[in-house]
């Protein structure tokens, strides 16, 4: 588990700063606080299924390739 925790920690912080989003615009616009995507990004947590979702449609993205499961962003 550590290392898919690892592999979307990742994923997530290289999305965010692609798209130019700071750790406190990402939370607002998923409804969350600030303090969970730090933990999404350093791995100290993962996101819910349905917040995985959530985050592919932010980033538009699969999320496959949130998970590390593919290397190809689009479904």
């Amino acid at each position: 588990m550590e290392h898919l925790n690892s592999r979307i920690s990742i994923r997530l912080k290289d999305l965010r700063k692609e798209h130019g989003l700071s750790q406190l615009e990402a939370s607002k616009r998923l409804k969350i606080d600030r303090s969970t995507i730090a933990k999404y990004e350093t791995g100290a947590a993962s996101p819910s299924v349905y917040l995985l979702v959530d985050l592919a449609r932010m980033y538009r993205v699969s999320t496959d390739y949130i998970l590390g499961l593919s290397d190809q962003s689009i479904a």
